[in-house]
């Protein structure tokens, strides 16, 4: 299958150079961005190059597109993606926006576009072992996660027109999405504070208390402003504990002070087994790996923490038909 690559910067080079090197069956067609290096690499990659993206969509050598621009951008490619009955895959968040997350599933589900997410979160093998041993503990209890990168060099993460939010969007939508993924529970609830300290303009730091079906309560701290990273989940249950880090690939289950190392695996890229998963669902060999209901989901989330830290209320997260 050929594929068009709309957005090849940092994180856009890391799907071409996979599907050049790493996934069988997908082959680099196009690729776009806005700068001139996105000549540069296309010379590089022996693919079709176009400064503008709504080109690489109509060009009939591209069978299915992947978006890694800023998320303002994806309504637009959503659209035009539906237009020229080209599948699409969606680097996470989905959209800038709930209303504009809320229109590009409403495509998906009037068949009109084949989307998929890339909440490439879920292919990490610690969030995989929590997902496979959480229910041997017991019913679950609380929660707490945190998810802290280095502040971002990117300029537009700085920009509310191509951004939409900070961290919230582009940070905890990742964790958000992996907690319904590994407890099978929905968020419901939320109080949340932001600050910003670095970021100009939009918050890089994010603290939530959650509460999640099944009564289910948590804290969720994600942030882009220290010099280290971290992404701890702790677990608590009934009958244990189940804990770990997905950035230093640590898992444990820990029941009263005997701890076992549930030995999750090597450290893998999250990229290449969501292409080969996105490639199989193409084909129609497996279902569709990451809904555009499950990026719905994650960032009516993220929504909700917003809106709650402007009013300094508890907020209910928006119930999804």
């Amino acid at each position: 299958m050929r594929i068009g690559i709309i957005g090849t910067g940092k994180h856009g080079s890391r799907y071409a150079r996979h599907i050049i090197n790493d996934v069988t069956g997908l082959e680099l067609a196009a690729i776009s961005r806005r700068t001139p290096a996105g000549r540069e690499q296309a010379g590089e990659w022996n693919c079709r190059f176009y400064e503008d993206w709504r080109n690489l969509v109509t060009d009939d050598r591209v069978e299915a597109v992947i978006s890694v621009v800023p998320p303002a951008l994806n309504l637009d490619i959503a659209r035009a993606c539906t237009e020229a009955a080209k599948p699409l895959l969606l680097e996470k968040p989905l959209a800038a926006t709930l209303a504009d997350a809320r229109a590009i599933v409403a495509l998906a589900e009037r068949q009109e576009l084949t989307l998929t997410v890339g909440q490439t979160l879920r292919y990490n093998p610690v969030i995989r072992c929590f997902r496979r041993h959480l229910s041997e503990l017991g019913p679950l209890y609380t929660v707490s996660v945190n998810q802290r990168i280095e502040p971002s060099t990117l300029s537009w993460h700085e920009d509310p027109a191509l951004a939409g939010a900070g961290v919230s969007y582009h940070t905890a939508v990742h964790v958000f999405d992996a907690l319904r993924f590994i407890t099978g529970l929905e968020i419901v609830r939320v109080m949340a504070v932001t600050t910003s300290r670095h970021n100009r303009v939009l918050e890089d730091s994010l603290l939530a208390l959650i509460e999640m079906e099944q009564g289910v309560q948590g804290v969720v701290d994600c942030s882009k402003i220290g010099q280290a990273r971290s992404g701890r989940f702790d677990f608590v249950c009934k009958h244990g504990q189940l804990t770990g880090d997905q950035i230093y690939t640590t898992c444990e289950k820990i029941h009263h002070t005997s701890r076992t190392d549930l030995e999750p695996g090597p450290a893998i890229g999250t990229i290449v087994p969501l292409l080969a998963d996105w490639r199989d669902y193409l084909a129609g060999l497996r279902p569709n790996p990451v809904t555009g209901s499950d990026g719905l989901r994650a960032v009516a989330v993220c929504d909700a923490c917003l809106g709650s830290a402007r009013e300094g209320v508890w907020k209910n997260v928006e119930t999804l038909t």
